[in-house]
């Protein structure tokens, strides 16, 4: 087993002892390109899906907004957070491969797809275009869906302000962290697309680091993005299998949607979830002491992300890769919950270099050897 892995496990171990059940699940938004242009082509989905099953692989997809978009969408199937991991890192090897076999000349895992569609929405629609050709900019997003729940199953998101204190976790260390979920330099052009290229009423992908139930980090319980009823159940169906009579059960689906992340190659699914965890346990020992509440700040206030991975030294503007590596939650939080959990005398993980200090080397070591490259 990995490191990363060996890491994760150790923080589901850490997780359950507090007395709680960590949820974790991915999506994650490509492109494919044909030879030639074919707006009759569709991809067999159905199929697709059975080739995962097959692969062990508890996800599916389906179909996106833009034509030639598909989304892999994690499937709950009570899978652990090492799992979805697993899942995610699988998944990404072989769908350019199942693609393929379907007649897919190329699949494209990364932040923008450039010219990837055409058209324009109409005035005051969401979904009725023009018949404008304008060339339309894919922006491609990975969203992490974060919850957690008690010993008795129960969803604890809605509870004593619990998901509100959970996203303001994510909101105070996604700005340094933005490394992890952000990892190539295209990511930041996707960021700034709806600006460079005049395409805000085409696109909804955010921008910036900010909460509530629409922003880059939201809190869905009674309502989502869109406003739209979370947790719809139905329960009456007619003869023509119409729904009749549905009921809302919002706290069963209530959860963080961490929407920051950008879909790349070099996406590390594991250092993901160990970012996401460890936001989840800063806010589940706050929680166990009644305390989510308290915390709360009572105004927070939307931050913008970095420019580049590098550093701007005209503009005096801090990249990536050195927000990360000044940062000092990540590592020490690491250290902390490991320095519990690890018996000294007897586990690999706590040998000479502490976890946190360890992982987070593994994060900045490529960008660190491309720069030593590129010198």
């Amino acid at each position: 087993m990995s490191l990363e892995a060996q890491t994760i496990s150790l923080l589901q171990q850490y997780i359950q002892q507090l007395g709680y059940n960590p949820n974790i699940h991915f999506e994650l938004e490509g492109c494919f390109q044909l030879k030639a242009d074919n707006n009759n082509f569709s991809l067999n989905y159905s199929l697709i899906n059975q080739q995962f099953v097959r692969a062990g692989v508890d996800g599916e997809l389906v179909a996106e907004y833009w034509h030639n978009q598909w989304e892999y969408v994690s499937l709950f199937n009570g899978q652990s957070p090492l799992k979805e991991a697993e899942n995610l890192t699988q998944a990404l090897k072989i769908i350019p491969y199942i693609l393929a076999k379907q007649g897919v000349d190329k699949t494209l895992i990364k932040p923008v797809v450039w010219a990837g569609d055409k058209g324009k929405l109409a005035n005051g629609s969401s979904d009725i275009f023009t018949n404008e050709t304008r060339a339309v900019h894919i922006p491609n997003a990975v969203q992490l869906n974060v919850s957690a729940t008690d010993s008795l199953g129960n969803n604890i998101i809605y509870d004593q302000g619990f998901g509100e204190y959970l996203q303001q976790c994510f909101i105070d260390t996604s700005l340094n962290c933005c490394l992890i979920y952000l990892p190539e330099e295209e990511a930041f052009e996707r960021l700034a697309l709806k600006s460079k290229y005049g395409l805000a009423a085409e696109l909804c992908s955010p921008i910036d680091i900010s909460g509530g139930h629409q922003g880059s980090i939201a809190l869905y319980k009674e309502v989502g993005k869109h406003n739209q009823a979370m947790g719809e159940e139905p329960i009456l169906y007619d003869h023509n299998n119409k729904v009749l009579v549905s009921q809302q059960n919002w706290q069963k689906t209530a959860r963080i949607e961490h929407r920051l992340g950008a879909s790349s190659l070099q996406y590390n699914a594991y250092f993901n979830i160990i970012y996401a965890l460890l936001n989840l346990i800063d806010a589940l020992e706050v929680y166990k002491e009644g305390k989510c509440f308290q915390l709360l700040r009572k105004e927070t206030h939307q931050k913008n992300l970095p420019c580049s991975l590098y550093d701007n030294a005209l503009g005096k503007k801090i990249g990536a890769i050195s927000l990360f590596e000044s940062d000092s939650w990540f590592s020490e939080s690491l250290n902390r919950i490991s320095g519990r959990m690890l018996d000294v005398k007897n586990n690999q993980l706590s040998a000479q270099q502490p976890l946190g200090d360890k992982i987070k080397q593994m994060v900045l070591t490529p960008y660190k050897q491309k720069l030593i490259l590129s010198a």
